[in-house]
């Protein structure tokens, strides 16, 4: 690609040639050819000149001119590409700062060796034009299915042609023990589209749950639609997957949509995924409800939901146990991935036994602390109490209901739970002091003394301290990672501190120690009102 003066138009049908082939903007490649041809200028001028060349985009003829800023006396560095304003004076009438001063030149002609240089200049001017091309075509198609040739394996990752570029399945995208030669078909999901340094890439995945949900929409009209939504998919890939499905029209059942007629629909899809077992689940709002339906095959008795924890409690008849936890715990795995809770699988016999434990506890809690007998702290417990504030607290009608309790017995007993309360208000108070705290943390409002307590053994002694934490360090939360639910304690959590009064207290402790403007977080108040209204209208 050797550029010489002689023939001008041969600049322009270079361009339009590179510019077809490469499929990029012509005026990219006349761009690259201006500066290959500048650079072989200063290298018969001199490189610190500044030599600029402007190709003509009808005749093709390139005009070379040399550059020269004027500068202030003192900023003056560059002799050859710059001059103060007095010696402006003698080529301009009023020169001043900032101005330029262009020359024409003789142009030059390009030897071999410049030639050269100006053909990789060129060439790596089309290199960036075509990764910005194949990035622009490519970064609006992340969430898509695409058909790409194998073009070769390396380390495990296959690299994969697909049309207007390379991309990478990489060994942990690809579904079990898979393996490719060159030129086999492949349908697989782009997951990701980055610009780097060597250009844009595209990661490929055979493994990612959107993969199959991709996959059902191409299979079934009803889902391309709208008709059906897919609302949750989980996958063990290459070995068994469980998709939840809702319908927005009454008369369609949405799992037999899916399956298709004689299980075409889903086959296609079980083919794809190289024999990867499919369980279709209607999608069910009711979070209790939709799990029993997630745990499918296996029947449920019993769940109970702990919502602030994102827990959830399943109860199985024995028989039931091996079939709902499944090979390797990889049913109750997916029904977990699928709902978004962390569930507990137990057998009725389990269960009845930890209710038995529960029992036992809370009523030596009463013997010993209410000073009573066995029998009537069971009843206690039966009624539904379970620890001392309740006792101390409740409206007293809630304990004339127990049996052999009337009004002075119960007086009675709710006086010496204050009592006890109170004597274990003042111990913990004086733990926590003897740890260190400040009175900025004991006075403030909605810190019991064993919370108090509790966050001193922590290394939270002040007012300063408790407004640095984060609401989980406080009320626990839970860290999903790599689709596992990692529990994260929190030093609040055994006092059943939920996560927003633990935002509440730490933003009400941010204020008082003037950290945070009160008129700040009500005007982000009334915009979240805005918003939910906003949504609420939709």
């Amino acid at each position: 690609m050797a550029i010489t003066s002689a023939n001008q138009l041969e600049l322009l049908q270079t361009a339009e040639a590179v510019a077809r082939e490469k499929m990029i903007d012509p005026n990219l490649v006349v761009e690259a050819m201006e500066e290959s041809l500048a650079r072989a200028a200063k290298s018969r001028y001199g490189t610190e000149m500044d030599i600029r060349v402007a190709i003509d985009r009808k005749t093709g003829r390139a005009t070379f001119t040399r550059v020269r800023t004027v500068v202030e006396e003192e900023d003056l560095e560059n002799y050859q590409a710059e001059f103060t304003v007095e010696q402006a004076k003698q080529y301009m009438a009023n020169p001043e700062v900032g101005q330029e001063f262009i020359e024409e030149v003789p142009p030059v002609e390009m030897g071999r060796i410049a030639a050269q240089s100006a053909k990789q200049v060129i060439l790596q001017k089309v290199r960036e034009a075509e990764r910005d091309r194949q990035f622009e075509e490519f970064k609006d198609r992340a969430g898509t299915i695409i058909n790409g040739l194998v073009k070769r394996e390396e380390y495990g990752n296959v690299i994969v042609d697909v049309g207007a570029g390379e991309a990478i399945l990489r060994r942990n995208e690809k579904i079990g023990r898979e393996s490719y030669r060159p030129n086999d078909r492949i349908r697989v999901y782009i997951k990701d589209v980055r610009r780097e340094q060597r250009g844009p890439q595209i990661f490929l995945s055979r493994t990612a749950p959107e993969f199959m949900a991709e996959l059902f929409k191409m299979e079934v009209p009803e889902i391309y639609d709208g008709i059906i939504e897919i609302k949750a998919v989980a996958r063990d890939p290459g070995s068994r997957a469980k998709i939840a499905v809702i319908s927005y029209d009454g008369s369609i059942d949405p799992v037999g949509a899916c399956v298709g007629m004689r299980g075409s629909r889903v086959q296609a899809v079980v083919n794809e995924l190289q024999g990867e077992k499919i369980d279709i689940i209607p999608w069910n709002e009711d979070q209790p409800t939709f799990l029993v339906n997630a745990l499918q095959p296996a029947e449920v008795s019993k769940v109970v939901l702990d919502e602030e924890a994102g827990k959830i409690e399943v109860v199985v008849p024995e028989e039931q146990l091996s079939l709902a936890i499944g090979r390797r715990g990889q049913n109750v795995r997916l029904a977990s991935q699928l709902t978004g809770l962390d569930i507990d699988i137990m057998t009725e016999e389990q269960e009845s036994a930890r209710r038995q434990a529960e029992f036992e506890l809370r009523t030596k809690l009463f013997v010993d602390n209410l000073d009573l007998d066995e029998f009537f702290a069971q009843l206690l417990v039966a009624e539904g109490f379970s620890n001392l504030e309740e006792v101390a607290y409740v409206e007293i009608d809630e304990l004339l209901v127990i049996d052999g309790v009337d009004e002075d017995t119960a007086k009675e007993l709710q006086a010496r739970a204050q009592d006890v309360l109170e004597a274990q208000n003042k111990a913990a108070l004086e733990n926590a002091r003897a740890l260190g705290v400040e009175d900025s943390l004991v006075e403030f409002e909605g810190l019991t003394p064993q919370m108090i307590e509790a966050l001193a053994k922590d290394d939270v002694k002040t007012l300063e301290d408790f407004a640095t934490c984060a609401d989980w360090e406080l009320a626990g939360g839970w860290t999903t990672t790599d689709g596992e639910r990692t529990k994260d304690d929190g030093v609040l959590e055994p006092f059943d501190l939920s996560l927003e009064e633990a935002q509440a207290m730490i933003m009400t402790a941010r204020v008082m120690l003037g950290w945070v403007d009160p008129a700040d977080l009500e005007a982000d108040a009334e915009e979240d009102t805005a918003v939910e209204a906003e949504e609420t209208e939709v």
